[in-house]
């Protein structure tokens, strides 16, 4: 049945699913229209919505383009891929190696979600690569799919936006709410089988999607053939260096900048224990990479390799952040909350916040920009109907993460890494979606936090 319905939903998304860049421009276009006909907010109004929002994720999306960049230049030093060459080389058969690829994605988002997308495009890439050098027939769409669908353990995870926000002090809905531990959250008895069960889960939904037939296997060489080849690293031959030559080749450049970065790397885990934020795990990255590549010239080209798959996130990003503009400002998110709630009772609610919170993913795909806008809807109407706070933040959290796997704004990296598709993996992860929502409603109704 499941191989069955990843048929079906891939022939749908492959005739289906618009470029990214184009799904960004017609939930632009459903987000214009709904905020025009829903809301007090007239044409214009959406419209100055639309670019009082557009800018919003600059930020973010440099941090976004670094973790692309100098996450690739790390995994391409001779140290880094020697151990996921290693790691590639575990499975013999295809259903190991998207096991595999799926079960590291899952754990190193649930660790941190920055860390799950870099890890879940290596890994696919890496094994599909190893795969075919050995002369294992994998299907390279559904080993991207199996690194995307691990994101959907991130909001469970040690780096989920919600739950970590309402553990700080001073947070926005403090008056609300108080200060809520994640050990009534995160680490809730819920939570925990929960992300145990998703972890296990979702490598096991990709094996079961994959094809029996070899004809029916795309191989990653079909995809892209140049993901195959070894790239070696240009080098001059000591006697015909120049000055500049010797400066770009030095170790000692790389040895003295990276230990200096990694000095702070050490002190900041020493003192702020394991909190990871995209900056810490960028600025790791950063100069891990530079050590490990040994030259300055090294890593340079490494980064000039990988900035080339920034391309779409540097130009979606601002139209998504124009639509979290419009969601916002008209006050569209309050509505779409409000029809939920209301037809929400002490039973039905936390499955009506976790629907809602994956309708309103799809146009606002950022959990702690989606927090500050649902949470103190979905808080109010928990604290009406006196329900359980602790599950309602979950329920909103398991909704950001759940619809993700529709929503290709957090595949870019993974697209632009693997050159896969969205339409050649968005049909394998709505499956994995479908099956997860058992998961989450079942985990919210029965389950204690």
């Amino acid at each position: 049945m499941i191989r069955a319905m990843g048929r079906a939903f891939d022939q749908m998304a492959r005739k289906w699913m618009p470029d990214p860049m184009l799904f960004a421009i017609l939930l632009t276009f459903i987000t214009y229209l709904l905020g025009v006909f829903l809301t007090k907010s007239g044409p214009f109004q959406m419209i100055q919505h639309w670019y009082k929002g557009f800018w919003e994720l600059l930020s973010f999306a440099m941090q976004m383009c670094l973790i692309l960049v100098t996450g690739h230049a790390l995994a391409t030093s001779p140290l880094v891929r020697r151990v996921i060459q290693y790691l590639a080389e575990i499975p013999k058969k295809q259903a190991g190696a998207i096991f595999l690829v799926g079960l590291t994605a899952a754990i190193a988002s649930w660790i941190n979600w920055g860390l799950g997308i870099i890890v879940g495009a290596l890994m696919a890439r890496e094994v599909g690569r190893s795969a075919e050098l050995r002369g294992i027939p994998v299907h390279y769409p559904l080993l991207g799919a199996a690194g995307y669908a691990g994101f959907l353990t991130w909001h469970g995870g040690l780096s989920a936006s919600a739950p970590l926000l309402v553990a700080t002090e001073n947070h926005f809905l403090v008056n609300e709410i108080g200060i809520i531990p994640s050990s009534q959250t995160l680490f809730s008895p819920m939570n925990i089988i929960i992300s145990i069960v998703l972890i296990l889960l979702v490598p096991l939904i990709c094996i079961l999607m994959a094809p029996r037939n070899e004809s029916e296997v795309e191989r990653i060489t079909d995809i892209s053939p140049d993901l195959v080849e070894m790239k070696i690293s240009e080098t001059v031959a000591t006697d015909q260096m120049v000055l500049a030559d010797k400066i770009e080749n030095s170790k000692i450049i790389s040895g003295i900048i990276g230990l200096g970065g990694m000095i702070y790397v050490v002190w900041y885990f020493f003192t702020q224990g394991f909190k990871l934020d995209l900056n810490i795990v960028n600025f790791t990255f950063l100069f891990l990479g530079i050590l490990f590549q040994r030259t300055p010239i090294n890593y340079i080209r490494a980064t000039s390799e990988g900035a080339r798959a920034c391309a779409g996130i540097i130009v979606q990003f601002p139209f998504y952040a124009g639509i979290m503009g419009m969601m916002k400002y008209s006050g569209l998110v309050t509505i779409i909350s409000g029809w939920f709630v209301a037809i929400s009772n002490e039973v039905t609610y936390p499955v009506f916040a976790f629907l809602s919170a994956g309708l309103v993913n799809l146009f606002v795909p950022s959990g702690g920009g989606q927090w500050a806008i649902q949470g103190p809807i979905m808080v109010d109407a928990a604290k009406a109907m006196n329900f359980d706070i602790n599950k309602a933040i979950m329920a909103v959290a398991y909704g950001d993460e759940w619809t993700n796997m529709l929503q290709p704004f957090w595949a870019l990296a993974l697209l632009g890494i693997t050159k896969l598709k969205a339409r050649e993996i968005v049909g394998y992860t709505m499956v994995v979606m479908v099956v997860s929502a058992v998961v989450f409603i079942l985990g919210l109704i029965l389950l204690p936090t």
